[in-house]
């Protein structure tokens, strides 16, 4: 994988009940201020959802870095790198994976899950209206379809 697209196994700790200490659910650390997973601060944070079996993107970021985690559902996250080499990078609420996908960096996400996801956006910059900072592309070299046998 080149070394501009990352994708970080995150940490999850159980959670217990402060009666009894039975474990009651989990904790994912996304980012914490000591962590060097980031190269820099997220300047905006954001929810995106993908509805069952549809696909956000292709599109780039000119100015923008982003890290991506898929928090409720399961995401494939296809990222073109410089070489027009294919990455394709699964996250999910049950295994979650933080992906970056740097400026410049064509990228597209599709819900593979039986359920619409939600995937967390922690951005370098923030998004301004009419910024013109997007550009949709498309990926029309990329199998589209070995995806649509995973969706319902």
């Amino acid at each position: 994988m080149t070394t501009e697209i990352k994708s970080i196994k995150l940490e999850t700790h159980p959670t217990k009940s402060i009666v009894d200490q039975h474990v009651n659910g989990s904790l994912t650390v996304i980012w914490r201020d000591w962590d060097d997973t980031l190269q820099t601060d997220p300047k905006m944070v954001y929810i995106s959802y993908v509805d069952l079996g549809e696909t956000k993107g292709p599109h780039l970021h000119t100015k923008r870095d982003s890290y991506f985690v898929c928090i409720d559902g399961k995401v494939v996250f296809i990222i073109k790198d410089t070489d027009g080499i294919y990455h394709e990078i699964i996250s999910s609420s049950d295994e979650p994976v933080l992906v970056k996908v740097p400026k410049g960096y064509p990228s597209a996400h599709i819900n593979i899950s039986n359920k619409r996801s939600a995937v967390l956006a922690l951005a370098s910059i923030s998004w301004k209206p009419n910024d013109n900072e997007m550009q949709n592309v498309t990926f029309d070299n990329y199998d589209w379809n070995k995806w649509a046998k995973n969706t319902p």
